[in-house]
């Protein structure tokens, strides 16, 4: 499922190629027929991220909402205006504190992207993951090519015709004159008035990308505290804190040194939030790199082959059975609401 990082990196996607332009939206596959002759014909003016979910927002005070879940995926196609970070903050997002709503406009306590990886990552630096992702995307001019988002971002190869023909079970086609974007399997995928958006932004938990202020990492820290479920539960319930999946949840933890199983109430709370803190600061590396770069203290040979290889990119995620990189201890892997969940039963005793 993609995280939090990949889907505020698919809506910078939409302010870079589709916000301001008129779009023509279909239903290839038939299935969001009457939403898509709702938005077609109207201009995007706005795109916005709260963790795992994507508003775009469309002139008549319309907005699609998308939620990728389990196997979501976009698929960009055309002249694709990227730059090669993604590394400034998003101008556009708004609150959700009580200074403001989600739909208000700029966060004032928005922080841009600081510069987070060794020399190997630098702007202009091209980082290839040997599994096909593309962490440092460097185009630095528009290019006929289809770019697929969600997990990770895929290059798949120059286009003969513009607009390609829709591929598989397109939920929705968005389409300027010169750049595509196909949605397909996504868990929600709906329009929405601005109550409506508000509705559903009210039920979420705080993104750092989008509440950045001390008052969403104590609202994040009164509901765990006042929780008796574990805290390798809360950190995935989205009405929690938004935007953490199943990797981040696990590297997460052994960052914290925190086992799994204990109930939300009994962490610390300096513990509690440190884990807020420590969420912004791995977003905003997966946000500029475009992986889940969860190790620390790498030097710059190290931190090109862990961009290379997931392998050696995190502390515990998928390394069951393998020795812990801190005390040597075989990495633990159990089921933990319905997902599965990697951990030390030593450094997280």
């Amino acid at each position: 499922m993609p995280e939090g990082h990949s889907v505020h990196r698919i809506t910078r996607q939409f302010e870079r190629n589709f916000v301001g332009r008129l779009v023509r939206a279909s239903s290839p596959q038939g299935r969001f027929a009457t939403g898509a002759a709702d938005l077609d014909g109207r201009r995007m003016i706005d795109a916005r991220a709260l963790g795992k979910q994507m508003f775009l927002g469309f002139e008549g005070d319309r907005w699609l909402r998308v939620h990728l879940g389990m196997y979501g995926a976009w698929d960009f196609a055309g002249e694709i205006l990227m730059d090669a970070t993604i590394a400034s903050a998003n101008g556009r997002m708004g609150q959700t504190n009580q200074r403001g709503t989600f739909l208000d406009g700029p966060n004032p306590d928005a922080v841009a992207l600081d510069a987070v990886a060794p020399d190997a990552g630098a702007p202009g630096a091209l980082v290839f993951d040997r599994a096909g992702e593309n962490s440092l995307t460097s185009i630095g001019a528009p290019r006929r090519a289809r770019l697929r988002m969600s997990e990770a971002e895929r290059d798949g190869g120059a286009l003969e015709s513009f607009p390609p023909e829709p591929v598989g079970q397109v939920r929705v086609r968005l389409l300027t004159e010169s750049v595509c974007a196909d949605l397909r399997g996504p868990t929600a995928c709906e329009v929405l008035d601005p109550a409506q958006v508000e509705a559903v932004v009210a039920k979420l938990g705080p993104d750092p990308l989008v509440d950045d202020g001390a008052e969403a990492e104590e609202r994040f820290a009164s509901v765990v505290r006042r929780k008796p479920t574990p805290i390798g539960l809360l950190l995935m319930d989205q009405n929690v804190v938004s935007g953490i999946g199943n990797v981040y949840r696990a590297e997460l933890l052994f960052r914290a040194r925190l086992n799994p199983h204990t109930p939300g109430r009994n962490v610390p709370a300096e513990a509690v939030r440190e884990l807020w803190r420590d969420w912004a600061r791995l977003l905003r590396v997966g946000v500029e790199t475009g992986q889940m770069m969860t190790m620390d203290g790498l030097d710059a040979e190290a931190y090109r082959a862990a961009m290379a290889n997931r392998a050696d990119r995190h502390w515990v995620y998928k390394r069951e059975g393998l020795p812990c990189r801190v005390c040597g201890t075989h990495i633990v892997l159990e089921e933990m609401g319905a997902r599965k969940l990697y951990w030390c039963p030593n450094c997280q005793a």
